[in-house]
């Protein structure tokens, strides 16, 4: 996932309002959930399989941790994986869509199938948060060679949906239906270049989808941990939840020449700037934001290699974030124009293209996130709020243009720290609660199970 924020400041004092409203009513609000989902003898069964598996979650998360694999590499973590659901006598399969891992699990009674997602690759980052466990990892990324970590709390993510499997296993006798967990390569971006035709083969997510792992499925859920939500509570939104993600290529070409002479020339440098700056116009002045936002950001300039030579070319490197597809069309032909009529002005030419889009609109069934929140609260002893927008994006989405799906944040600020200044996902001190595990395994669990009871 990429860096996540729901706001911070004034929005994470409202949050906390809420979550104390919460708790004043929590017992009120469990008993009658209670009476609309799972029954007390098998939230408690439930419970007591979590508490067993608790210290097994940590033991799993600081492993993984400590041999973090960058996307399109889990070879180590797929292991781990499918070894653990074949202990739990679940019907695996590897090597979906790259290094996926497959797990059925097929109740004791007839029903549907809902499936549980988790997603196992790390981040080229540097770790500095001095865990004891902390990565000391290094690998090949793109031709060079760097610091591997998980830095966005995917190590969580498999060994919370690893406790899913060994908890729901032990009760499948009483399973109304089937589950399948899905273990997820590569969610982080591709790793591999373009061939001599520019095509980017298909990873993570929709790579698994086209190999059929959403076959027999009726809903998918998932989770994402964030050290910006407070411990014990979780995030979500119906509808568009996080935004679609386009990478940006623009080559600005001129005419190199000496640095003491630019008039000789056409300096691409200066061109290059001046998109730059157009370039928020389209947000700021071109685009209609009361419809919904978007956000165009240049994270990287590269071009000339000497202060007195003015090189031929610029290329720059962007995103463009929209939670609206029509959005998001418009503000790609925003920015075509833009750059090029800005690059002619000087007499440069600028040349735009689009990655392939990895990650579509987050979007939340709006029926499935209506029917799945009373469960989400059971699950969370109440501890449940609404978020804004997340300008970040998941490739969950391309599992939820094909299925009905609900993703939701799940809270883990660690301990001595405040969720408004937390490190972030992506941030080399990144780090979660681990109590945060065991919550994550109850409401997938709940989730899970209640989906199967209502079909």
């Amino acid at each position: 996932m990429t860096p996540f924020s729901v706001g911070r400041g004034r929005r994470w004092a409202r949050l906390n309002a809420v979550r104390c409203a919460l708790l004043g009513t929590a017992l009120g609000a469990l008993t009658s959930l209670q009476a609309q989902s799972l029954d007390a003898a098998s939230l408690k069964t439930l419970d007591q399989r979590i508490s067993a598996v608790s210290p097994q979650l940590v033991s799993w998360r600081r492993d993984i941790h400590s041999h973090p694999e960058l996307s399109g590499a889990e070879v180590r973590t797929a292991k781990l994986v499918a070894d653990h659901l074949r202990r739990l006598g679940l019907e695996v399969q590897t090597g979906v869509g790259g290094h996926g891992v497959v797990g059925i699990l097929r109740g004791g009674r007839s029903g549907k199938m809902v499936a549980l997602r988790a997603d196992m690759d790390a981040l080229p980052v540097q770790e500095l948060t001095g865990l004891p466990f902390a990565s000391k990892v290094k690998a090949n990324y793109l031709g060079q060679e760097v610091s591997v970590a998980h830095a966005c709390g995917h190590d969580g993510h498999t060994a919370i949906l690893m406790g899913v499997a060994e908890v729901l296993a032990g009760m499948k006798a009483e399973l109304p239906g089937s589950v399948k967990f899905i273990f997820q390569p590569a969610e982080e971006g591709v790793t591999e270049a373009p061939d001599a035709h520019g095509h980017v083969p298909s990873f993570g997510a929709k790579a698994m989808v086209e190999q059929g792992v959403l076959k027999e499925v009726q809903a998918i859920y998932g989770l994402h941990l964030t050290a910006n939500i407070p411990q014990g509570l979780a995030g979500y939104r119906s509808g568009a939840t996080m935004a679609s993600a386009d990478d940006i290529t623009i080559e600005v070409t001129g005419r190199g020449g000496h640095g003491s002479a630019p008039w000789l020339g056409v300096d691409p440098v200066v061109a290059a700037g001046q998109v730059v700056l157009g370039l928020q116009t389209v947000v700021s002045r071109q685009l209609n934001l009361t419809q919904d936002p978007v956000v165009v950001t240049v994270g990287a300039i590269n071009g000339g290699n000497r202060g007195n030579v003015i090189p031929d070319k610029v290329v720059m490197l962007g995103s463009l974030r929209a939670f609206d597809e029509d959005m998001r069309q418009e503000a790609q032909k925003r920015i075509v124009a833009t750059a090029e009529q800005i690059a002619a002005s000087s007499g440069a030419k600028a040349t735009v293209s689009f990655g392939p889009m990895i990650y579509p609109v987050t979007v939340n069934s709006p029926a499935l996130t209506e029917a799945s929140l009373p469960a989400l609260k059971l699950a969370m002893r109440g501890q449940v709020v609404q978020i804004p927008k997340v300008s970040g994006s998941e490739d969950f989405s391309q599992y939820q243009k094909v299925v009905p799906g609900f993703f939701f944040f799940l809270g883990g600020t660690p301990v001595g720290l405040k969720a408004e200044t937390a490190p972030s996902n992506h941030s080399p001190l990144f780090d979660f609660n681990e109590d945060a595990l065991a919550l994550g395994v109850r409401a997938l669990s709940v989730l899970a199970l209640d989906f199967l009871q209502r079909s």
